[in-house]
């Protein structure tokens, strides 16, 4: 009996329906999508606090989850609605057995309305929302509304959706996930219970792709899985969709070559030997290295970047004590930077650092980026080392002392402490006026201002008063120093003496006298002829008459010292100045 046209059409159908089964594939990063908190990897303090949060009653009615690209948002989303509808109960993990569980993981639930940001931006569309959630829920406990990429909704519907958000039916959670948080109104903000996603680290990647390449049958090494986590940025999204781009090229066997190439990164041991190039001063090895990388056909700059992250992980490596609480890389390669770092010091890698930043950042708006990239290495293999300073005064002063033992520099001679005034002015040479002599056994009286030295002390007090004050006494010698009295002397015509007569300068020097000297003390001022031989030196020409006489100490000191006289003999030269730094 012949078949009729509409049994071969039902059977055409079927065997197309069949067909299509068979050859359906899900991509490893929504087949393996975590379905509960525990397979949420690198977010455990998320996981941690909505837990306990569902353990103790306290859910709020909105959430806000942020974050980079593919490390768990929406994921957690799904899994916190799971956990609000489970038929067993609200508990801190689903059963992803029951009707509720599953059409939420398939994304059919009537009570879960999963919504994209981008394409429902308007006012209507949140006008729609806020009427359809004021009826209770179909078949489920709350209605959940997940509002994927919510910075893009525009600012009316916002506006919108700010009075629904602060005060929900009590049969409503929201849960909104955003990769630009602070382009979300701060009234948004306010009103919902923020949590912030981390990167996903290399470590906990390489993780999960073994355990995935486990379950796959998939015979691949732990470079391959380390070049895999590190394409993926800190996304476990994009690392497993870089996965299941190597499974479709290699199939079940992986090797790292080809991973390598069909990624398009840098086998870090390239990096390492042209590193060590680098230091070792091999020219020819840091240029072929470029070579070879220009052949695979790597873009230049992200080659310098992947460089100056290299140079970067060697000098933490020497500058900290616990490197991997830093760097986000593998035992393995913490091992490899560390015997690569042994020998170089962290100033050697810093000058080759600098010169690679400022390598990648003129390559943006250059025509040839290999060489910039070639220039800068070529700098950094001739650098010339560093010698520390202290290294270099070491060997001076055993250069000095090899042969015969000479004075010390002029620069490194210590400087003697001043000696009281009436005795350093015996000792100068002869000038126009000389401090009269005393008896050694005259001392100042007790709580006076008598004496040179107890004048010093006095102006240094005034001094530290009234500054104007002191710069006057400073150019007045002290012409008679007792208990309650102190006469002072300043050159007949000057300026400092018409200041010193002034009622008011003296009624101030007096007061501060007395609280110096501990009493009362009359202060009493007199004009001095140039020339007079009896009276003492004034603090200021005692400190030229110091820096004259210190001048011409040093002058003879390096006139004397070795060096110079040999400087002298080969070079016909004279020392005609000497200033003191």
């Amino acid at each position: 009996m012949p078949l009729s046209n509409q049994h071969v059409e039902s059977q055409v159908i079927c065997e197309v329906s069949l067909l299509s089964n068979d050859t359906h594939y899900e991509v490893l990063a929504r087949k393996y999508r975590p379905q509960s908190f525990s397979e949420l990897a690198g977010q455990e303090h998320v996981s941690r606090t909505l837990q306990n949060a569902i353990d103790s009653g306290r859910v709020a009615h909105a959430f806000l989850f942020t974050g980079a690209r593919g490390v768990g948002k929406t994921s957690t989303a799904r899994i916190m609605a799971k956990t609000l509808n489970c038929e067993r109960g609200v508990t801190h993990e689903p059963c992803n057995v029951c009707p509720q569980c599953i059409e939420i993981t398939k994304g059919t639930s009537t009570d879960v309305f999963e919504i994209d940001g981008a394409s429902n931006n308007g006012v209507d569309d949140v006008r729609d929302l806020r009427d359809n959630i004021k009826y209770l829920p179909s078949h489920s406990r709350y209605r959940i509304i997940i509002i994927d990429e919510v910075h893009m909704l525009s600012t009316n519907a916002f506006n919108a959706l700010l009075k629904t958000l602060e005060e929900p039916p009590e049969h409503v959670k929201f849960i909104f996930a955003t990769t630009e948080p602070h382009k979300l109104p701060v009234t948004i903000l306010s009103r919902c219970q923020r949590f912030d996603f981390k990167r996903v680290t290399v470590a906990k990647i390489i993780a999960r792709l073994r355990e995935i390449a486990e379950k796959e049958s998939v015979v691949i090494t732990d470079t391959s899985l380390t070049l895999i986590a590190r394409k993926g940025d800190g996304s476990m999204r994009d690392s497993l969709t870089a996965f299941d781009q190597v499974l479709a090229f290699c199939g079940n066997s992986v090797s790292d070559e080809d991973v390598g190439a069909l990624l398009g990164t840098i086998d870090r041991r390239l990096l390492a030997d042209i590193s060590a190039a680098v230091f070792e001063g091999d020219t020819q090895r840091v240029l072929a290295g470029v070579k070879q990388v220009d052949l695979v056909g790597y873009n230049m700059r992200q080659f310098c970047q992947e460089l100056i992250e290299h140079f970067r992980n060697l000098l933490v490596i020497r500058s900290v004590k616990k490197p991997e609480e830093i760097l986000d890389l593998t035992a393995a390669e913490l091992d490899e930077l560390h015997k690569q770092s042994l020998h170089i010091s962290a100033l050697d890698i810093q000058r080759r650092l600098t010169l690679l930043i400022k390598a990648e950042s003129e390559m943006a708006y250059a025509s040839f980026p290999r060489l910039i990239v070639e220039m800068a290495l070529l700098k950094a293999a001739l650098l010339a080392p560093l010698v520390p300073i202290q290294e270099l005064i070491e060997k001076i002063k055993a250069l000095e002392t090899a042969s015969v033992h000479t004075p010390s520099l002029p620069w490194e001679a210590s400087r003697a402490v001043s000696a009281p005034v009436s005795q350093h002015v015996e000792s100068h040479a002869p000038t126009a006026r000389t401090a009269p002599s005393e008896p050694a056994s005259a001392a100042p009286p007790s709580g006076s201002a008598g004496g040179h030295a107890d004048w010093g002390r006095f102006v240094a007090f005034v001094n530290e008063k009234d500054r104007q004050l002191g710069s006057v006494l400073e150019h007045g010698s002290p012409l008679k120093q007792e208990n309650g009295l102190i006469e002072i002397g300043f050159p007949a015509g000057s300026y400092y003496l018409t200041a010193a007569q002034d009622a008011d300068f003296i009624s101030d020097v007096q007061k501060l006298a007395a609280d110096f000297a501990g009493g009362s003390t009359i202060i009493k001022i007199k004009s001095i002829e140039t020339g007079f031989t009896d009276a003492p030196l004034s603090l200021a020409e005692k400190k030229k008459s110091d820096a004259e006489q210190r001048l011409v100490e040093l002058k003879q000191e390096v006139e004397n010292h070795p060096v110079v006289k040999e400087a002298e003999r080969v070079f016909g030269c004279t020392v005609t100045d000497v200033r003191e730094f």
